[in-house]
């Protein structure tokens, strides 16, 4: 049986398509005028990506005592926090909003060293547990 026209044009447009496809496979492994030079970063003296490589540029003396190693130092800030209890339950525990980051956080009666009541201005520990962070060593401020 023979070939239908939309069949036969169908065919022929596939083999137009392979044919410019290796055309222009051909044409790109002749005229290929990417060079080593467009493909390679390196990195300058600040540790910053840069094109130009290190032959063509300025001669920057690095002090081997600035180069600091492995993670930045924490900074510890002041480890007492502050905060009002905005929550209490009689079950025995609690949320004290933070002054500062307005973050609100649980605590325990077993935590409190006084008798603790909501609207109470106090002072506390940040501590991370399991389920997030919790207070601890919390003391009223008068």
């Amino acid at each position: 049986m023979a070939d239908s026209f939309s069949k036969k044009e169908n065919f022929k447009k596939k083999i137009q398509k392979q044919k410019e496809k290796a055309l222009r496979r051909e044409d790109r492994k002749t005229n290929n005028n990417k060079g080593a030079e467009d493909v390679f970063m390196y990195v300058d003296e600040f540790g910053r990506l840069t094109s130009t490589p290190p032959e063509q540029r300025e001669k920057v003396e690095v002090n081997i005592e600035d180069i600091q190693l492995g993670a930045a130092p924490i900074i510890e800030e002041d480890i007492r926090k502050s905060g009002i209890i905005t929550f209490h339950s009689e079950k025995g525990y609690g949320f004290i909003t933070e002054d500062n980051t307005k973050e609100n956080i649980f605590f325990h009666n077993n935590s409190c060293a006084h008798p603790v009541k909501k609207g109470n201005k106090v002072s506390f520990e940040k501590e991370k547990s399991p389920k997030g962070f919790s207070a601890v060593d919390i003391q009223i401020i008068k």
